[in-house]
């Protein structure tokens, strides 16, 4: 995609979320369903359906993907988009790019083992390796512009609220 197509692509949008902005909200969704024999749940996307479930590290077999590599993969991806449209935008030529994406944690926190110790990732390292013709000038504002607009980066960065709440089903009749 060229500069231009870009901007044609994206003028028609950008001009109602002007006049509109209330259109330019959205509210994205995920579901799970529990697998009540095993410690795992499936999620079905627009796009695949698969299973979720431990880490090995926490007891997990390994066959089912794990939240925090799909936290990972979220990131990369995003930040994978983000820099070929800043990149297509700002008329920087990449021959080739690959995004790399690591985090770290100490499952003692998971398995309630370590009370000082926190539940989660602790450390989050994102890396672009490119390929292309472009001053050390253009590669900074590059990183700048994609790190600015990767909404998931700037999400884990500025965390929104999280509120969460436990609703009871209505027992199925006959039970």
């Amino acid at each position: 995609m060229t500069p231009e197509e870009l901007r044609q692509r994206q003028a028609p949008i950008k001009a109602r979320y002007r006049a509109e902005p209330a259109a330019a909200r959205q509210t994205f969704r995920a579901e799970a369903l529990l697998h009540p024999e095993k410690p795992s749940c499936r999620i079905e996307t627009r796009f695949a359906a698969f299973d979720a479930g431990l880490h090995p590290a926490a007891g997990g077999e390994g066959g089912e993907a794990c939240s925090g590599d799909m936290l990972l993969e979220a990131l990369a991806a995003c930040a994978g988009v983000t820099l070929n449209v800043v990149a297509t935008a700002t008329g920087v030529v990449l021959r080739t790019a690959r995004v790399i994406v690591e985090g770290e944690s100490d499952f003692r926190g998971t398995l309630g083992l370590a009370r000082d110790v926190p539940v989660g990732l602790s450390a989050l390292r994102l890396r672009f390796e490119v390929d292309a013709d472009a001053s050390d000038e253009q590669l900074a504002t590059l990183l700048k512009l994609t790190e600015r607009y990767c909404v998931i980066a700037q999400t884990l960065r500025e965390p929104p609220p999280l509120e969460v709440t436990l609703q009871r089903l209505a027992p199925l009749p006959g039970t």
